[in-house]
């Protein structure tokens, strides 16, 4: 199996390059069962990171970065987007994405509690890696719903068309790969 190395918030790790179809393949970033690169970049991005009320990702990739974001700023909340509404939400609300990542359109919920406590606050939309920011999109979807303030949005990735925006703190790029395991200039 091809790789890509990646230096990122001065840790080098080797990802394995996987087929996403016929004409692309991405190098598979997963920070889940890596503490020490996802404290490294949760710091690295709190040092950049806009002045804030709460933060909030997607579930499932993002949470470690974010759980570790919270817990260094000494954040007592963080919101989560969810794949499927929980029987202890006390109501919900969605809204549909579909990310590079994902065979399928899936959609994401947030709790109205947690609505209530967004509601004319500074919210700092946070992922693991943003290609397409579809998902991104989707999160401040929830968010302006909520009545919320997106202030920033942050990263650890940019993949592909994310390194040029303007409006995304990332800490390093990531190029997108033919289906041979090519980088794409």
């Amino acid at each position: 199996m091809k790789s890509y190395t990646i230096k990122v918030a001065g840790l080098t790790r080797t990802l394995p390059i996987c087929r996403l179809n016929d004409k692309l393949s991405i190098a598979a970033f997963v920070i889940f069962g890596d503490p020490e690169l996802t404290t490294a970049c949760a710091r690295e991005l709190l040092a950049r990171a806009p002045e804030y009320d709460y933060l909030i990702t997607a579930e499932a990739k993002g949470i470690p970065l974010v759980h570790e974001m919270a817990r260094l700023a000494g954040n007592q909340k963080y919101f989560l987007a969810r794949k499927a509404p929980k029987l202890y939400m006390t109501g919900v609300f969605e809204v549909t994405v579909r990310s590079i990542t994902t065979a399928r359109e899936q959609t994401l919920y947030l709790d109205t509690a947690d609505a209530e406590l967004m509601r004319g606050k500074k919210i700092l939309v946070v992922d693991d890696v943003v290609s397409t920011g579809e998902s991104m999109r989707a999160i401040e979807e929830l968010v302006k719903h909520a009545g919320g303030i997106v202030c920033g949005r942050m990263t650890i990735l940019a993949e592909g068309d994310a390194q040029t925006r303007d409006d995304l703190i990332y800490l390093e790029k990531l190029p997108l790969f033919t289906p041979d395991g090519e980088p794409i200039q």
